[in-house]
């Protein structure tokens, strides 16, 4: 029997950067939630916005937000994972020193940036629904930080194989689709933000599902027995879940979901 259902949110309910989500998914998820299962969004988006998503039901939604770093719900902090800040502050200059990129620092509720480009401000606050703080240094910023942001336009891949070589052992770092790549404290993974979410709920990995489109969802499925690729997965994603549903934008979490009730 299922008991608890995780999903990434960008690139597997909705597009990259999007706030509209289909209003039957809200229903179903409700509809499920009366038959006793948990349902649970994974995201490397901050928990205000995993909360405006999901609107009328985020009363009912566990966050598993900053890519497992901030575990929660209805904006209420249950487990935080800061990051030691002396390597935080070492990968903010790095970047500053690299063309073409942009670095984002996220405490507990805020994220912070020292960019003067308004147009990608706007789309954190307007597309992903983030509480963004403009500062003028990121170094003088008095705060925890449970996850490092580095945003390119496209193929930040590529664009950050330096910084991943030289931080893997400092933390934990993944790619987040074409334009982010996400640094947490080393351990800390989607995964092991569900492993800890089971083990508080007493759910056993069989009586999980899962639904993931890229690398940062990969320990996610793996603590799944129910593990779902939507259609738009990277290959790396296909290969680790177990089944394979639609693309996001043809609703493939929901026909899953449909089924299941």
């Amino acid at each position: 029997m299922i008991k608890l259902i995780v999903s990434d949110i960008d690139g597997t309910l909705v597009p990259d950067g999007s706030h509209e989500m289909n209003p039957e998914l809200l229903d179903v998820i409700m509809k499920i939630r009366e038959k006793g299962v948990q349902f649970a969004a994974a995201s490397g988006r901050q928990w205000a916005s995993i909360e405006s998503i999901f609107g009328p039901i985020k009363e009912k939604v566990f966050y598993l937000s900053d890519n497992g770093a901030y575990v929660g719900c209805h904006g209420r902090n249950l487990f935080l994972n800061p990051i030691d800040r002396e390597t935080v502050m070492d990968m903010v200059r790095d970047v500053r020193r690299m063309e073409g990129l942009e670095v984002m620092l996220s405490g507990p509720d805020v994220v912070y940036l020292e960019t003067e480009n308004q147009d990608f401000i706007d789309w954190l606050v307007e597309g992903y629904q983030f509480r963004v703080e403009q500062v003028p240094d990121l170094t003088k910023v008095d705060s925890q930080f449970i996850k490092i942001s580095v945003y390119r336009e496209t193929d930040v891949e590529a664009h950050t194989r330096e910084l991943r070589e030289k931080y893997s052992g400092r933390m934990k770092i993944t790619i987040a689709g074409d334009m982010w790549m996400d640094c947490m404290k080393p351990g800390i993974n989607k995964g092991q933000a569900v492993k800890l979410l089971q083990d508080s709920l007493e759910i056993k990995p069989e009586e999980t599902m899962a639904f993931g489109d890229q690398l940062n969802d990969i320990e996610m499925l793996e603590q799944a027995y129910y593990s779902f690729a939507v259609g738009n997965a990277r290959p790396e994603v296909k290969a680790t879940a177990r089944f394979q549903t639609d693309t996001n934008v043809n609703d493939g979490v929901l026909k899953i979901l449909k089924l299941l009730l």
